[in-house]
This record gives C-alpha cells, structure tokens and sequence, in this order.
C-alpha cells in the first residue's frame, strides 16, 4: 500500500513537472521551430517565387468591400459592401448573377453555404441575415432585386464580425459581444452560446476536417479552438502569443494546424497538437496590420492582406516572404483561395475584387 502512494506522488511530480516544462515552451517569445528545421533540411519548391497574375477585375461595388468568400463550386463567390448590397459573381465571366440590397449597409461579413443555395451577411446591425438563391444561379446579369431575407438571427448584443456555414441548417457567427453562436437555421435559434473570450471575437474558421470544431480569433489577443459538443464555455485550447488584436484566422489545409493574422503587423502558426506556436511570419519593413489570410491548397503558402495596400505571401515552412501582388489602391479587406487551390480573390476598400491565378 506504501508503494503504492510513493508511486502515485513521484507520478504527480512527473507530472506537475511535464506542465511546468509545457507552460515555459507555450510562453517562448518569437517561436519559430518549423523554420528552424527548414532552414536544416532541403525543401522541394524552396526558393521558387508564387507565380500568381491578375486574371479578372469583378467592378460594381459602389462602397468599401468588407467581405467575400468563395463558393464551394471555385466558380462563384459572394461579396459584401457598404454600398449596401451583397454581390454574387461568375468569377470566369466577371458577371454579376445576384445583387441582394441589405437593410443596413454597415456590412461587415458574408458566406456562402456548401450547397451554393444560401448566402448570409451581418454588420452593424447585430444581425445575421440568411439568403436563399436556389434557382437564381445563371451567368445572365441581373439587376438588384426587393429580396426578403429567410432568416434573420438576432442574439447578439453587438456587431456582427464574422458568419460561416457549417451546412444549410447551421451557422456560426461571432460578434463585438464577445461571443461566438452556432445557430439553427430552421428553427431560426441559437443552439450553443460560446463565451471564452473577454474582448470582440473578429473572425472564425471552420474545421476542414472535423465538421464539429472551429476556431475563434478576438480582440484579447487569443485564438481558440471550441468543439460544439462540449461545453460552449471552455474552449478545447486557447493559443497566445499576439501583442495586438486578431483579425482573422483561417485552418491549414489538413486541420492540424491554423494561422492567425494580428494588428501586431505578424501572422503566426499554430499546431493544435503540439499545443504551440511554430512560426511566425514578419518582415521589419512591414509595419502595418493584417486584416485577411488564407492557405494554399497545399498549405505551403499563406496569403496574408494588409492595410498598406498589399498581398505578402508567406513560406509556411521557412517563414520567409516569397512574394508580394501589387493591385489594389486601398487597403485589403478580404481575400479567400478557391476550393479547387487554383485562384485566388482578393478585396478591397478601392470596391474592388481581383481574381488571381
């Protein structure tokens, strides 16, 4: 019985120790593990410039574009403006197959469903609203049309950030009230209530590959990661090491990692599974924040937009910059990889969309 007590208290103190060791590598400033390693080992591709030019201006937008997403079909994708409208686009043609007029202007955020057949959107005004446009999908231009929202969300106690489709029953939102909610489309409820952070949570993603986990990025300087079946106040992990807000965060292509965009004028790399960070990607001559980023199909590069008019793109492995897209003449908004890896759409505060490929 003695032994067994001596056992279990020199486990406790292995363990206790193991944490301790954990804590101290999690709070390393500067962590840059993945790029230390590339540096040591040869790397296909390593040193090859992204070839990316511009191939389609989408004009139409008559006010500062805030949000897009692309569809799940790489071909058409959805833009939100405060010129008051949401805008769906033929990305081939450069057509304009939708245009739906918003209550409010003040628009910060919009998606589109996995099925093609909703849109949503949500601002200033609290709320999300969802969009049917079954049957409205040709590469005819349509003109503007009264068109009366299917479902509009209202929980919220502030701004609406950020809006993604789980499927066409379920959406998650995250909002300046500092909470995140996964939402029932049919019943037009909230289903979970997800309350981790202490500041405005800006963006989410959405797991690639497990359908039941997303990640949160705030105001606190946090990003989490929540599994909708537990429970909605304490997240799976939370993830520090920014100095200024998170502005978006987006999965890495296998769902083992993420990367998180900051005013901190940095974007960094997680890995969930070793619980750390394990780059960082920044350049003294980069001073200003990053509002937008996105993954490669491959996940080798990182599509990182900035308030200085600019795409940086990033070498996940090396952290090194690769290359930088000149094109807009105001600040990068918004910017997604299609789901076929073959284009990329970036936004702006010019009103304008680029499509690069």
């Amino acid at each position: 019985m003695a032994e067994n007590k001596s056992e279990l208290a020199n486990c406790k103190q292995e363990i206790a120790a193991l944490k301790e060791k954990i804590a101290s590598v999690r709070t390393e400033p500067d962590q840059q593990f993945l790029a230390s390693v590339a540096s040591r080992r040869p790397l296909s591709g390593t040193g090859k410039p992204c070839d990316l030019r511009q191939r389609r201006i989408l004009k139409g937008h008559f006010g500062k574009i805030y949000a897009m997403q692309w569809a799940a079909d790489s071909r058409h994708v959805v833009s939100a403006s405060q010129d008051g409208k949401l805008i769906i686009w033929n990305a081939y043609t450069t057509n304009k197959v939708n245009a739906i007029p918003l209550r409010s202007s003040w628009v910060m955020s919009c998606a589109y469903s996995p099925s093609g057949a909703l849109v949503a959107s949500g601002g200033l005004d609290n709320l999300a609203s969802v969009y049917r446009i079954a049957g409205q999908m040709s590469d005819n231009k349509s003109k503007a049309t009264e068109q009366r929202p299917e479902a509009e969300l209202a929980q919220h106690e502030g701004y609406l950030s950020c809006c993604r489709f789980l499927n066409d029953q379920e959406l998650v939102t995250s909002s300046g009230d500092s909470t995140c909610i996964l939402w029932d489309l049919e019943t037009k409820s909230a289903k979970r209530v997800f309350s981790g952070h202490s500041s405005d949570v800006m963006s989410v993603a959405l797991s690639p590959t497990d359908p039941n986990l997303f990640l949160s990025g705030s105001c606190d300087c946090e990003a989490k990661l929540w599994d909708i079946r537990l429970d909605s106040h304490r997240p799976v992990k939370s993830f520090v090491g920014h100095e200024s807000d998170i502005n978006s965060v987006a999965f890495f292509p296998d769902g083992h990692a993420f990367a998180t965009s900051s005013d901190d004028s940095t974007c960094r790399l997680f890995d969930i599974r070793a619980y750390t960070q394990v780059n960082k990607f920044a350049n003294e001559k980069i001073l200003s924040g990053v509002t937008s980023i996105s993954f490669s199909q491959s996940g080798r590069m990182l599509f990182a937009g900035y308030d200085d008019f600019q795409c940086h793109v990033w070498d996940t492995a090396t952290g090194r910059l690769n290359t930088t897209l000149n094109g807009h003449d105001n600040r990068i908004s918004c910017l997604g990889v299609s789901a076929d890896g073959k284009a990329l759409c970036t936004g702006s505060w010019d009103t304008l969309l680029k499509i690069w490929a």
